[in-house]
């Protein structure tokens, strides 16, 4: 019995296996909104067999996406096209589906990654960014806005809209983006936030915008739906976050009834020196994962099925996530299920595929034809 491959229920939502679509960005929306590119990238991934997809990053607001090709979930034009999207995959796929929502703070207005990636002043179309101090992201940037308290209470208000959203649009469960350098991880960061105000500071200051969010979103979303929540467990630079403030952070999220704490690390400060090799994240998850009862997800540089079902059967983690190497290789689930002695979920219209595998992996199937 692959441990893999056994479900996982949170809260009343069952994922079939504990293989995990992470979120990625695809820099192809239009104004917020998604386009045919994401129902095409995000359908072959539906088709894969995987426990559950979570779409990427979202922004709550036009200044907070990460660059313009970004998608967003604040108007009623985005959620159109948004729910347009989840109709399409429902009609398609049974796989759960995810929506990662979040702001990147001063890591915004910044240029598509095959443009450059750098920031694009107002000048040339962009926007200035915010962040929880004027600190930019680059010594040579333009500082972002620094957030004022009213500012954070209207921040906060548009969290819980993009919360609304989501549920209308028909996602199962939702993540928040609290990782990856982007608004809510500057503001646990010592490295991107100097406030001297109730929201800098001591690490229970530092924490307390990152929780109020969760809090008013955990409030607005459905009962009976899980809420997880994506942070870094570490910056990779001596005097920036680290282990100790991420696991104090997910006991507070599990006190609020966070529902899974998904581990990344890094991305708040171009001087971190990341110790990169095969799961070279998993550490971080299974020291939160004896920190807290509520399900880990384990992502980076997981390729290999039997890493993978590794990790979840020695309780590193209770779930794993794949990026770039479902990218390449979408059916990676088929793949891990044929090697591991499982079955996995597959269109009918792709079960001839199993010849090309070493084992029936869809279960009981009949495929006559006249």
């Amino acid at each position: 019995m692959s441990a893999l491959f056994s479900p996982l229920r949170l809260r009343a939502l069952t994922l079939p296996n504990r293989v995990v679509v992470s979120p990625m960005c695809q820099y192809s929306a239009v104004d917020g909104c998604a386009q045919p590119w994401h129902t095409v990238h995000l359908g072959q991934l539906a088709l894969g067999g995987t426990g559950l997809l979570i779409v990427e990053a979202t922004a709550v607001e036009p200044v907070g996406r990460i660059t313009p090709g970004c998608l967003g979930l604040y108007d009623d034009a985005t959620e159109r096209a948004m729910a347009e999207l989840v109709r399409t995959l429902r009609q398609v796929s049974p796989t759960p589906l995810a929506l990662q929502i979040g702001h990147a703070g001063r890591k915004g207005s910044s240029g598509r990654p095959w443009d450059g990636g750098q920031l694009i002043p107002e000048t040339a179309g962009g926007w200035r960014p915010v962040g929880p101090s004027a600190l930019p992201h680059l010594e040579s940037e333009t500082p972002p806005h620094a957030l004022t308290a009213d500012d954070l209470a209207a921040l906060r208000a548009r969290f819980v809209d993009t919360t609304l959203r989501a549920d209308r649009a028909g996602f199962d469960a939702l993540e928040l983006h609290a990782a990856h350098g982007y608004l809510l991880h500057q503001f646990l960061s010592p490295l991107a936030n100097q406030r001297t105000d109730a929201y800098g500071g001591s690490l229970e200051n530092r924490m307390r915008f990152p929780l109020e969010v969760f809090a008013a979103v955990r409030a607005a979303w459905p009962v009976h739906k899980p809420l997880g929540v994506r942070i870094s467990a570490t910056d990779w630079v001596d005097g920036g976050w680290d282990l100790d403030g991420s696991k104090a952070l997910a006991a507070a999220l599990e006190r609020l009834g966070c529902d899974w704490i998904d581990v990344s690390s890094g991305g708040v400060s171009p001087r971190q020196k990341i110790a990169i090799g095969p799961g070279y994240q998993v550490p971080f998850a299974e020291a939160i994962r004896a920190t807290v009862k509520m399900p880990v997800m384990a992502v980076g540089l997981i390729t290999e099925p039997q890493q993978a079902e590794d990790i979840v059967a020695q309780g590193k983690a209770d779930l794993v996530a794949l990026a770039r190497g479902l990218l390449l290789d979408p059916r990676w689930a088929w793949r891990a299920a044929a090697a591991l002695g499982a079955t996995v979920q597959g269109p009918r219209q792709y079960w001839r595929s199993q010849s090309a595998l070493s084992r029936n992996v869809f279960g009981e199937t009949t495929f006559g034809q006249r």
